[in-house]
């Protein structure tokens, strides 16, 4: 799988790419059919209390599937995109296998 990381008024972390990576891996492993991922890193002062998004895009077959989280640390907003995108791909086999 691809990955593009995107940083919107923040500077650019390799910790942060690593960590994303590592996330994104098991989704990976699991659903061999994941061909891209879009990742944004955005920081919003407006969205108190929070303020720190991530969104995440995956290229696969039919729709793009996307989520997105606004969390308390990045770290926090990536593990619940993940979780949202894997929730998302395990409907998207369902009716992958169905047909």
């Amino acid at each position: 799988m691809e990955t593009v990381f995107e940083f919107v008024n923040i500077d650019k972390s390799e910790n942060l790419e690593a960590f994303t990576e590592k996330k994104l891996e098991k989704l990976e492993n699991k659903y061999d059919w994941i061909v891209r991922a879009n990742i944004y890193f955005k920081h919003d002062e407006n969205q108190k209390p929070n303020g720190y998004i991530t969104e995440v895009r995956l290229s696969a077959p039919g729709p793009e599937i996307f989520a997105q989280s606004n969390e308390n640390s990045y770290e926090a907003s990536i593990a619940e995109t993940v979780r949202d995108l894997d929730r998302q791909c395990e409907k998207r086999k369902a009716k992958m296998s169905s047909h």
